[in-house]
């Protein structure tokens, strides 16, 4: 095949359990996809690999890629994405993408941390509690997002309002709270899950807006968007460019 000996061993290494079956069955297509994906995009930029994985990471759980994940997740462990980041990629990702979806993601991290030697349960990473994760979560959003956030909890329709509640208390209070993870890396992830499930683009213009604030700045989401093309394609990807532009633009 008409491929670097670096992309062949990124693809072998990342896809074990399939890279020799595909190989025969399929390639032509192991040939132009592991040149993009293992040459052509990790090289476009300066990501470091940790930050790079954890992208990829929480775009797999985005986009319900479980077979890829569960390929890519013991490379991410050995490119330095911790046990820990690892478990707070996916608790994370049931505020976005709904415990429906992410149970099986679950599981399959579950076996595979075992099979690493990782003793389960992790240490706890929680820093609120019932009586307080309504006030951390208010104030998470405020730093995060602005101090026009302070009073939303209590905002809209009365019918509704409880959903503004809860995202205050629930996803902020209970997740962005926790350790494992700083807020930069939360929102990064929060971009990668929206971006890859598609349909919510209000909400990803939103957070590449808090990304931006945070230090997450254009450039950096751009590099993000890049290594997320192979594995969700180009419609979605573009679609996160334009938030990042709109965002960047206000």
């Amino acid at each position: 095949m008409n491929i670097t000996e670096v992309a062949k061993a990124r693809f072998s290494k990342m896809f074990s359990d399939g890279a020799k079956n595909l190989s025969e069955s399929d390639p032509e297509l192991v040939e132009f996809f592991s040149r993009f994906a293992f040459e052509e995009v990790i090289n476009e930029d300066d990501l470091e690999d940790k930050t790079r994985m954890m992208a990829i990471l929480a775009t797999l759980l985005g986009c319900q890629g479980l077979d890829a994940y569960k390929a890519v997740l013991p490379e991410a462990l050995n490119l330095g994405v911790t046990p820990v980041a690892v478990k707070e990629i996916l608790y994370q990702s049931i505020a976005y993408l709904g415990m429906g979806r992410i149970l099986p993601f679950l599981q399959a991290t579950n076996e595979i941390l075992a099979a690493c030697g990782v003793e389960l349960p992790l240490p706890g990473q929680a820093t609120t509690t019932a009586e307080t994760r309504l006030e951390s979560g208010i104030q998470t959003q405020v730093d995060i997002f602005g101090e026009g956030m302070k009073n939303f909890w209590q905002s809209g329709p009365e019918e509704s309002r409880h959903i503004n509640r809860w995202l205050a208390g629930n996803c902020f209070g209970d997740y962005y709270t926790r350790t494992g993870l700083d807020y930069k890396q939360r929102e990064m992830i929060t971009f990668c899950f929206l971006a890859a499930q598609g349909g919510c683009e209000p909400q990803l213009t939103s957070h590449a807006a808090a990304n931006i604030k945070l230090g997450n700045d254009k450039v950096f989401l751009i590099k993000i968007i890049s290594q997320c093309i192979p594995y969700i394609g180009y419609p979605r990807s573009l679609n996160a460019l334009r938030c990042v532009n709109e965002a960047s633009e206000k």
